[in-house]
């Protein structure tokens, strides 16, 4: 069997196991996907460890996605423009890295309706969710982004990237006022609402201005619906969170450990059914 896994710390909570091992049995592929402790620490010793072992693959989530930008030998175009990679697929002895998160963040829009194309973007967070989903709205066709941080420096650093589409703002209740008046689409890519956090946003006076026709995404997916998610559906908005986004990239991490070309919509039915048992 080849081996695979999600490497993180922590990341013993991770979905990404039963997603991928569901998807590898439907498809009747020798592969075992786990997930694997690995601190911050000694990421370059386990790398070692698993060409020594010689592992096909893996998928990075926290805090290794930034780290490993300068560890493969080959970056992709994706991972590359968000600095970010939670895909590396090992040939040879070489690390090849990727990011699947754009591509799966924009296949969860997709499968709601939602086409960021032309859009004003209201986008909450400035980390490497934000880096992450940040370019794929761009080669969508996003018409402008507003970043709203806590840290506005972060915020700047990340809007230098094009400043003629970005623009950073702040966080107080009355930036978010503001910024979120004129927004087709918000998407928060803070952890505010994750559980196990205990961060929540201030306020969600925001909501009270942002227009009927603006969906909200909130990517994270573990509670399944946020306080944001849920204050915005009662105001009618459509309201997606994470959990797409998650089962989108895991389809395009697999694409890349095996080579092949998969039935998306097959293998996300796949997913969702192992998730919900």
């Amino acid at each position: 069997m080849k081996k695979l896994c999600v490497i993180g710390d922590p990341v013993l909570h991770s979905r990404s196991p039963l997603i991928q091992n569901a998807m590898l049995r439907e498809l009747g592929l020798p592969y075992v996907y786990t997930a694997e402790t690995v601190p911050q620490e000694g990421l370059g010793a386990w790398l070692a460890r698993a060409k020594a072992e010689g592992y096909a693959g893996f998928n990075a989530t926290m805090p290794h996605k930034e780290a490993l930008v300068p560890l493969v030998d080959k970056l992709s175009e994706e991972a590359a423009a968000c600095a970010s990679v939670n895909t590396v697929c090992i040939k040879n002895g070489k690390l090849y890295g990727t990011s699947t998160d754009g591509a799966g963040f924009l296949r969860n829009l997709s499968d709601a309706g939602v086409n960021p194309a032309g859009k004003r973007i209201l986008l909450l967070g400035a980390g490497g969710a934000a880096r992450a989903v940040l370019p794929a709205l761009l080669s969508a066709g996003a018409l402008s982004v507003a970043v709203c941080n806590r840290t506005a420096d972060r915020a700047e650093r990340l809007c230098a990237l094009r400043p003629q589409v970005l623009r950073a703002a702040g966080f107080s209740p009355e930036a978010l006022r503001r910024e979120a008046e004129g927004a087709d689409l918000l998407v928060n890519c803070t952890s505010l609402g994750m559980g196990g956090t205990g961060g929540q946003f201030e306020d969600f006076s925001f909501l009270d201005v942002l227009p009927a026709h603006a969906p909200v995404c909130d990517l994270i997916y573990h509670p399944p619906e946020t306080a944001l998610l849920a204050r915005a559906r009662t105001r009618g908005h459509l309201a997606l969170n994470g959990l797409g986004m998650l089962i989108h990239q895991a389809v395009c991490a697999l694409e890349h450990f095996t080579g092949l070309a998969l039935d998306a919509e097959r293998m996300c039915a796949v997913a969702r059914r192992a998730l919900n048992r």
